[in-house]
């Protein structure tokens, strides 16, 4: 029971700890626009980061050590596979931006990409802290870090979208609780078969997700917001790789 209880436990506090980025909407702005356009910026870059320093480089070298050329090809092929899910989701919810907002179809895009990102970062914190709780604890503390900005992805864009507290709350909720689901497909079923090279696979797949949705959704509608001052997006890249730097510091 031990064996499943504290890496669990780990597991749902690192993920709901996307929560924290809900409070964000409680800030008393001045300026909604400006506050959009600091919070998608210091989202989207920090998405970006944790790719391209964290998501990709062990899971493209473990590949192409393992498998050379064909390892390669591999990590390319997932990393594409990425960008174009975003291009399909955006077919697919086109018409949420026809019946509503531009800005509420990127919380439920951020939405589900980050399920996609925090199903097997919940893998990764129940299988580590089962083995070794000091390094299970250090990985939750870093996944922790990471998702307050995926939260105020979420719960601000569909907020000022909505004005709805339960729908930004719910799925930012939604979004936190896949981690601890990851825990429980890795104890019921996946640690029999999980291993390196399928996580390695997932976490490319996972990171081009994330880079294509800053790149084309986040900053864009960033930008949107920004009126021409583009001064409060670099504000917002400023802050995020500050506190990009600063969670990698503490872990």
């Amino acid at each position: 029971m031990n064996n499943f209880l504290y890496p669990f436990i780990i597991s749902t506090i690192a993920g709901l700890s996307t929560l924290i980025g809900f409070l964000f909407i409680f800030l008393k702005v001045k300026n909604i626009d400006r506050f959009l356009c600091i919070s998608l910026s210091f989202s989207s870059v920090v998405m970006i980061l944790i790719s391209i320093f964290d998501l990709i480089p062990e899971s493209f070298f473990y590949l192409v050590l393992k498998y050379n050329i064909f390892g390669l090809i591999i990590s390319i092929i997932s990393f594409i596979l990425g960008i174009f899910l975003i291009k399909c989701s955006n077919k697919i919810l086109k018409k949420l931006e026809n019946n509503g907002s531009s800005l509420y179809k990127l919380g439920i895009i951020s939405a589900i990409v980050l399920i996609l990102h925090n199903v097997p970062e919940g893998i990764i914190t129940f299988l580590t802290s089962g083995v070794e709780k000091s390094l299970g604890l250090k990985i939750a503390i870093a996944i922790m870090l990471h998702n307050i900005p995926e939260g105020i992805c979420i719960a601000v864009p569909i907020y000022y979208s909505t004005y709805s507290l339960k729908k930004a709350f719910k799925t930012t909720l939604i979004s936190g609780l896949s981690e601890p689901i990851g825990a429980l497909l890795a104890y019921f079923f996946l640690y029999k078969y999980f291993n390196t090279e399928i996580l390695s696979i997932i976490l490319i797949f996972v990171a081009g997700i994330m880079i294509s949705l800053a790149i084309n959704e986040i900053i864009k509608e960033a930008i949107k917001h920004s009126y021409g001052k583009n001064k409060y997006i670099y504000y917002g890249l400023l802050i995020g790789i500050i506190f990009f730097i600063i969670s990698i510091l503490f872990t």
